[in-house]
């Protein structure tokens, strides 16, 4: 994993346990996400990738009952820089 589940919850400032399942099925879905946009898996050293699935799980958590698993207006161009720089900074790099 990228992210822990604490890691996460302290970066949206949750104290409370009652979303946890929650917070942990987008830390997952944050992760494919990544994988599927780049073709390439990261481990927790990469800042960028970790700052990536944040960014994604609290705009997924905030945004949740509006349109699930899609990408807010306010943080796509934010998501669509990071994408090109974890690209383009790990060209070449073997898995």
């Amino acid at each position: 994993m990228l992210i822990t589940l604490d890691e996460a919850k302290e970066y949206l400032r949750i104290d409370g346990d009652e979303d946890n399942t929650l917070i942990n099925t987008l830390i997952k879905v944050s992760e494919e996400y990544l994988k599927n946009a780049t073709g390439r898996s990261f481990d927790d050293t990469n800042n960028l990738a970790r700052l990536f699935c944040l960014i994604l799980v609290v705009d997924w958590y905030e945004n949740r009952g509006l349109t699930a698993g899609k990408v807010g207006d306010k943080i796509r161009p934010v998501i669509n820089s990071m994408l090109a720089q974890l690209n383009y900074c790990y060209e070449g790099v073997e898995e």
